[in-house]
């Protein structure tokens, strides 16, 4: 118990003290924004790289649209809200009840 309080106080007393240390001026100051004389300039662009492979001729693709029809469902399509509570109901209903109800647990 006395080492609880011991570092309850000093936590308390971390907390007062840094609100009352002074880091920063209270004395307003103008915002000053960074000044960049260097702007953009134009130049060459750099040699063009494959992404994928080693050489250039190792990427290839395609140009055009599959109709999405041809993929096919990726998931199937969500259960609506209803039958979900439906089938809860009914399975509720349907289950076996406990015979014995336990009211004292434990000693």
């Amino acid at each position: 118990m006395k080492i609880t309080l011991l570092i309850l106080l000093v936590f308390c007393a971390a907390a007062a003290f840094g609100q009352t240390a002074s880091v920063l001026p209270s004395q307003a100051q103008m915002v000053v924004v960074p000044d960049h004389p260097q702007h953009a300039e134009q130049h060459e662009l750099a040699a063009e790289r494959p992404l994928v492979g080693g050489s250039a001729n190792a990427y290839t693709y395609a140009q055009g649209e599959r109709p999405l029809w041809e993929f096919g469902p990726s998931f199937p399509p969500p259960t609506p809200l209803g039958d979900v509570a439906r089938a809860y109901r009914k399975e509720k209903i349907t289950l076996k009840k406990a015979e014995r109800v336990l009211d004292k647990q434990g000693s």
